[in-house]
């Protein structure tokens, strides 16, 4: 029931586009911008456009949909945005897209297909071309995380032992880890380029991914 509820009040906040026409994918726009495509058996084919950076003036979020190339509708992320056959499901985390897909009527999922200018295109050509590095850049991002949550959780455990009715109760905890300063900016760069990558596959785990988000 409240699924149902955020699923109706997403599909309330969608606007009615002003039909402008939708602008190539430049280079400069790799990392502020997500393009994906949803292609209907050579019928209708819709576009989702994102601004990642958001409103120069109010920070949001808009997901653009584009249908045959024009403005069809607008709405802030998280967006449902009815089409024929179903819906195209957006949502964002501060480093891309979390979900792009299409749901059609009777249940079945289909992710869109990223601009193959975008970096999300360039990710997906590598992981068609060569499967085995992909695969390996893959692990090497959640390897990054994983170190990254381990770290977190150390270094908030210390300072909250410290409070003094767990530190009666409980005892103060020291860290048995402590990095030079070298390191621990490596690895927050490691961690932080691990959530990168993975934003461009869509991949995404609320303890991995959402502990740095």
């Amino acid at each position: 029931m409240f699924k149902e509820w955020r699923r109706q009040r997403a599909v309330g906040r969608v606007k009615s586009g002003d039909g402008r026409p939708l602008k190539p994918f430049r280079w400069w726009q790799q990392f502020n911008r997500s393009l994906y495509y949803l292609r209907q058996d050579g019928r209708t084919e819709y576009a989702v456009d994102v601004r990642l950076m958001g409103d120069a003036k109010t920070g949001e979020v808009h997901a653009n949909l584009f249908r045959d190339g024009r403005h069809h509708a607008v709405s802030k992320v998280p967006a449902i945005f009815p089409v024929d056959g179903g819906v195209i499901e957006v949502a964002v985390s501060r480093v891309g897209l979390r979900r792009c897909h299409h749901v059609t009527d009777g249940g079945a999922e289909q992710q869109l297909v990223p601009d193959p200018k975008s970096a999300e295109g360039r990710r997906a050509r590598l992981e068609r071309n060569h499967p085995a590095a992909s695969r390996a850049l893959g692990f090497l991002s959640v390897v990054m995380l994983i170190i990254g949550v381990v770290l977190l959780v150390l270094q908030v455990a210390e300072p909250i032992s410290r409070i003094p009715p767990i530190a009666e109760n409980i005892g103060i905890f020291e860290s048995p880890l402590r990095l030079p300063a070298w390191l621990n900016i490596a690895l927050t760069v490691g961690a932080a380029m691990a959530s990168m990558e993975r934003g461009l596959r869509m991949r995404y785990h609320w303890l991995l991914d959402g502990a740095g988000n």
